[in-house]
């Protein structure tokens, strides 16, 4: 993969949607989606698996809420 994109989220179910629909219509094609639910007691998690099973270069990785910089830690380690 040429580009990594890391999303780490929490508790926000409407602008996740919003922000994975629009890297969908991205023109690039080398690239990967890694969100990571940080343990998020909403539906968050669950938008983003729905993503992930509609787009081959979307990733979910679901653990247990330990703040942002642990969220994204974990997602540069799977990049």
């Amino acid at each position: 993969m040429k580009y990594s994109f890391i999303i780490p989220v929490y508790n926000r179910p409407d602008e996740v949607d919003e922000l994975l629909d629009s890297l969908t219509r991205l023109t690039i094609r080398d690239f990967e989606v890694i969100v990571v639910d940080d343990g998020s007691p909403d539906q968050s998690g669950l938008i983003a698996d729905g993503y992930a099973r509609r787009y081959p270069f979307f990733r979910v990785i679901h653990k247990e809420n330990a703040g942002v910089a642990a969220a994204r830690n974990t997602g540069m380690d799977t990049a």
